[in-house]
């Protein structure tokens, strides 16, 4: 059973690596359940008001904002008021009269985007809206959930016009005006990701998702790119020391050093730092000697017989034999094999990185959160591929799934390995290196 009570050394590492992670809570204060009804079923009258559908007559509409004491919008002096009350606003406008020889389909009313004024194509997050709108809106509030912030700038004065044209030339006033209009951000659902309702796909790879998403825009690898780790170099051990004794002491600083580096990498990953603390740590414990091993191998490639450790220090197979990790060495070289076939693009390493320290079996305090930050990885995974290999999506990503269990196999020797080295004390081992090994049982 986990003891929740954490090393009081290793929780100061992880704490004084900790930034003040504050998430944008943005919009208006409406109660979710009011809005998911409001978004399922748009055409349901209320107490207060009646709604025009699409097949309503502009005589019913004048009929219906009559008896509802409405003004008319149409007009040059006045001003639309709550979002609620469009549905028979200037929002909807008539495209032809039977003179003019238009199809009946075509006299039907539309309704136009309240924040482009494009065709509506319905009601999304509370506002009636084009497609266009209803996705930029959904991408930015799940980007906040897990980045923590919205990055938007505007280039000018904040005041730029946004309609049809012109609705891509600025994101911040762009999604300001979909805030002014009404679009409500909890109407949002943060544990779907993208694509995950569209009815029409462009490709027949399931990991496609409708829109392209370039490496420039994956928030998820800016992030990445930015906190790996840089690679070490080895202390300068005496030689009068024996072979394995050198190199097994030489190893050893290694992977202490790196484990304070993962420690700091783990922080710097989108979400990661909303998990409970203790969560935290048992997935840093439960997956350090997978994430080491996937960065040596990485480190390893092209594959000419030996593992690089460090820039000035690699261990072939003889070396391997007199310091008897032969076993490690081996197992080591079968994923460099499988990783180099792969030809994995270095953001795809990164994103397979993340993913395994979110792929973790440890009991935690908080599972949920735990299966929300994986899915932003996986979601960011599979636009980083598509955006990587288009079309190939979905082989490359399953080829990659594959290696899991070989790295969670090496988890397996790299920790009895050392756990025998730390046994005979043969070598000096750092406090955290040997509170990590001891953390072995809490997987």
């Amino acid at each position: 059973m986990y003891d929740t009570t954490m090393d009081a050394w290793m929780y100061d590492v992880v704490c004084m690596m900790s930034g003040n992670a504050s998430e944008s809570m943005i919009g208006n204060s409406r109660s979710v359940p009011n809005i998911k009804q409001e978004i399922e079923n748009p055409t349901t009258p209320n107490q207060n008001y009646q709604v025009c559908s699409p097949t309503t007559t502009l005589q019913q509409q004048e009929s219906l904002c009559t008896k509802m004491d409405m003004p008319d919008y149409g007009g040059s002096g006045g001003s639309p008021g709550s979002p609620e009350m469009h549905h028979c606003s200037s929002t909807t406008q008539p495209l032809g009269t039977p003179e003019d020889g238009v199809k009946e389909e075509d006299m039907m009313p539309r309704r136009l985007c309240l924040v482009c004024g494009d065709v509506a194509s319905g009601f999304h997050y509370g506002v009636a809206s084009c497609e266009a709108c209803k996705a930029f809106f959904k991408r930015t509030i799940q980007a906040s959930n897990f980045t923590g912030n919205i990055e938007y700038t505007c280039p000018a004065n904040g005041e730029c016009e946004i309609n049809k044209r012109r609705r891509k030339a600025c994101q911040a006033c762009r999604f300001q005006k979909c805030l002014r209009q009404g679009m409500l951000k909890e109407g949002v659902r943060l544990d779907r990701v993208r694509g995950g309702r569209q009815k029409y796909r462009r490709s027949t790879d399931p990991y496609v998702t409708g829109k392209n998403i370039t490496l420039e825009d994956n928030k998820m690898v800016e992030a990445l790119v930015a906190c790996e780790p840089d690679m070490l170099q080895v202390s300068n051990l005496s030689h009068t020391l024996d072979t394995d004794q050198r190199v097994l002491g030489q190893l050893s600083d290694l992977y202490d050093r790196e484990l304070v580096g993962i420690i700091g990498w783990a922080k710097q990953i989108p979400g990661f730092s909303s998990l409970p603390l203790n969560d935290q740590m048992r997935l840093l414990q439960s997956t350090w000697a997978e994430i080491l091993t996937f960065g040596l191998v990485w480190r390893s490639i092209p594959n000419c017989g030996k593992l690089r450790f460090a820039q000035d220090f690699v261990l072939d197979e003889r070396l391997a034999r007199e310091c008897h990790c032969l076993e490690l060495y081996t197992h080591c070289m079968q994923i460099v094999d499988r990783l180099q076939r792969l030809s994995l693009a270095r953001e795809e390493f990164y994103m397979l990185k993340a993913l395994i320290l979110s792929n973790s079996d440890a009991k935690l305090d908080e599972p949920q959160a735990l299966q929300r930050f994986r899915d932003s990885i996986l979601s960011s995974l599979s636009d980083c591929v598509n955006a990587v290999r288009p079309g190939q999506t979905l082989r490359t990503t399953q080829n990659m799934f594959l290696m899991l269990p070989s790295l969670r196999q090496a988890d397996g020797i790299v920790r009895k390995f050392w756990s025998s080295v730390y046994r005979t004390g043969k070598v000096p081992m750092n406090k955290l290196f040997v509170e990590m090994l001891e953390a072995a049982s809490y997987r």
